[in-house]
């Protein structure tokens, strides 16, 4: 039997597969559109992430629930705290009364699933893994360098720090994209300010770090997986840049590790979820923790969708480290100054994996 799996073994070229998939050009929801029923072997993840994904093998669903944070409350040193709180414990909170219309939250989603919802012949127009155009529709960013791909779509845009040719923009969801990109704008804006009056710096500081200014939205889709238990939507990691915002739909899916086990992020109505990234964990000195997350592969025959945008410095050669405001004899900086390309073409020359990249610069 030993010497037939290693015959079976031997005969698998799983760089051949990855780029049989990739040159397709239909992504996982057209591998689901075969009306396959197995998923093919460069899907399926190691025991030890597996494992980990069974009930009862270290997911909770309470009592720790992730903070949901009432914006709209006219106490703003309170709101600070409650942020505060949140960003230096779980990493992670979702915010309700935000001000984002929910007409703009919906029109969106509804325009994210759309395109995915097109003919794999319209897709493929904008299937590309390079994102020169400023549009890029994809399965797995580190597909050719994961140890196993995840089971989801992606298309990414970039809408800062200049917006890509609105012509690039699939028309199905370009008007969407523009007005919600406007709208988590001004929301990133509201939220820099409160975490930095939660640290104590200038309300303005992170503003002025840029940090506002490179935005790329990316529209996640997870269509039914047929063998959830063998693989994932999106594997373990942490954010790069300075911080996350995401609007996920009522499907569900979406885990953050806190304490040594995975809680849910239950999906509320109208609800934003907010992640602080490995670039804020180290510009606070560790005041603020970005958090490991993932999402499972999605079991139901209802596709997940969910949109994020990605906040991160323009000035990309810039040295960036721990705020000067933040270092003291009783603190010292925790991480040796880099610049963001540095920071940036590491994160992409890696598989998505857990801290490793704040684990790189630390002091």
């Amino acid at each position: 039997m030993a010497t037939m799996a290693t015959t079976i073994d031997a005969e698998y070229d799983r760089a051949t597969e990855v780029k049989k998939f990739d040159d397709a050009k239909i992504g996982v929801k057209g591998l689901v559109d075969s009306g396959i029923t197995t998923i093919p072997r460069f899907f399926v993840h190691p025991s030890e992430i597996l494992s980990d994904l069974k009930p009862g093998s270290g997911t909770q669903p309470g009592p720790e629930d992730i903070p949901a944070i009432d914006l709209s409350d006219h106490r703003r040193s309170t709101v600070a705290e409650n942020i505060r709180r949140a960003a230096s414990s779980f990493g992670f909170f979702q915010v309700i009364n935000h001000g984002v219309p929910l007409g703009v939250l919906d029109r969106t989603m509804a325009s994210i699933k759309g395109f995915y919802e097109q003919p794999t012949e319209t897709k493929a127009r904008v299937y590309r893994r390079e994102i020169g155009t400023g549009v890029s529709y994809m399965s797995n960013v580190d597909l050719y360098h994961s140890k196993a791909a995840s089971w989801r779509d992606t298309i990414q845009i970039r809408v800062g720090p200049r917006m890509v040719d609105p012509e690039e923009i699939p028309e199905i969801c370009r008007k969407e994209v523009i007005e919600w990109d406007r709208e988590i704008k001004r929301l990133g804006e509201v939220l820099m300010g409160l975490l930095c009056e939660g640290l104590g710096v200038d309300t303005g500081r992170l503003k002025d770090m840029t940090c506002l200014e490179g935005r790329v939205i990316v529209g996640h889709y997870y269509p039914y997986c047929p063998q959830p238990d063998l693989t994932v939507g999106l594997a373990y990691h942490t954010d790069p840049g300075v911080l996350t915002v995401v609007q996920q739909d009522h499907v569900g899916g979406l885990q953050v590790k806190y304490g040594g086990s995975w809680v849910d992020v239950k999906p509320i109505p109208g609800a934003l979820v907010i992640n602080v990234g490995d670039l804020l964990q180290i510009i606070s000195n560790e005041e603020y923790k970005s958090a490991e997350h993932r999402v499972l592969a999605n079991p139901s025959h209802e596709a997940r969708a969910s949109i994020a945008v990605f906040f991160n410095p323009s000035n990309r050669d810039d040295q960036y480290g721990p705020l000067p405001e933040l270092i003291s004899p009783e603190k010292p900086a925790l991480y040796r100054p880099f610049t963001l390309t540095d920071f940036m073409t590491r994160f992409f020359k890696k598989e998505l994996d857990g801290k490793s990249l704040t684990n790189y610069y630390k002091l």
